[in-house]
């Protein structure tokens, strides 16, 4: 008897009483006739797909115990006589089953969660691919935070949220012996506009969204970024600053005040913006120590948003 998951071939047992020539004969037959079966059973190595799995030794492909008991029957049986017509085995399609979305990293984040929306938030996302709304929204609260400034005018504002949580890093930075400024805060969306159409005018719209927020998609709009210099003036706002104190430390510790650095090395298919280290963006101390512990670098990873390495 063999069972290769498609079907089961089987013969019965004759009746009367046969003179002993012809049981020999019969046995010689019928012993042909089992290695013929069995032949016919063994799989073909050229007919198997590629990385199909053999049988498990001991056990016919796709079934239990109930078969096991039933291969044991029959290697003890008299061989039967004739052999009868292959019945199929039922077959049956496994439903396939959607997976699961697997939970955005932030659920995890201790404390309340926030919305990715609100402007007011401060687990708002704004990137290429998720505008401000409203384009022209104004933080209710802005403040002047009683720290270094390296800028003046409406540039020196934060949302008043900010600016107590950049005064506490700014102190921590400056008992550690490190001088760090606030070079650049709040934007309007008036002056978003300017900025960016100064860029687009001398360099073209292509490259300009390379360099710059396009008007109603600015981290600077909300209040909650802010970016930094050092004490010392050297390379503001060029790559160089990554190696200067004020950048080195921010890195370390900004995560203790809620604060991450928003744009990181070689993640721009990501964020859509090229590393910034100057560039801080608070979400306060339970994320942002979550996204330092976790090793997880960028906002849209760690709230599960989706890359945003273009406009659409």
């Amino acid at each position: 008897m063999c069972h290769n998951g498609g079907g089961e071939a089987f013969v019965r047992r004759g009746t009367g009483a046969d003179a002993p020539s012809r049981r020999v004969f019969t046995r010689l037959l019928l012993a042909g006739t089992g290695l013929a079966a069995l032949a016919a059973c063994t799989p073909d190595p050229a007919a198997e797909p590629a990385g199909t799995p053999g049988p498990t030794p001991g056990l016919s492909p796709g079934t239990g115990s109930a078969t096991q008991t039933a291969t044991a029957t029959a290697s003890t049986s008299p061989l039967p006589a004739s052999p009868a017509p292959a019945t199929p085995a039922p077959t049956t399609t496994p439903t396939p089953t959607r997976p699961k979305a697997a939970p955005s990293p932030s659920a995890a984040a201790p404390g309340p969660q926030h919305s990715l929306t609100d402007p007011a938030s401060p687990w708002v996302v704004v990137n290429k691919h998720r505008p401000l709304s409203p384009a022209t929204f104004v933080p209710p609260d802005l403040a002047r935070p009683a720290v270094r400034l390296a800028t003046s005018g409406e540039a020196a504002l934060l949302n008043s949220t900010t600016a107590a949580a950049a005064e506490k890093m700014f102190a921590a930075a400056a008992a550690d012996g490190v001088t760090i400024t606030l070079a650049s805060g709040y934007r309007s969306f008036t002056t978003q506009t300017a900025i960016y159409g100064g860029y687009a005018a001398s360099r073209g719209r292509a490259d300009a969204d390379t360099a710059s927020a396009r008007p109603g998609y600015s981290e600077h709009q909300t209040g909650w970024s802010f970016d930094i210099g050092d004490g010392g003036g050297a390379c503001s706002f060029q790559p160089c600053f990554a190696q200067q104190p004020a950048a080195v430390w921010a890195k370390a510790n900004a995560h203790r005040f809620g604060f991450v650095v928003r744009y990181p090395w070689m993640l721009q298919g990501i964020t859509g913006y090229y590393y910034e280290p100057w560039h801080l963006r608070y979400i306060g101390t339970g994320a942002a120590t979550d996204m330092f512990t976790r090793g997880i670098s960028t906002l849209e990873q760690y709230f599960g948003v989706g890359a945003a390495p273009a406009y659409r």
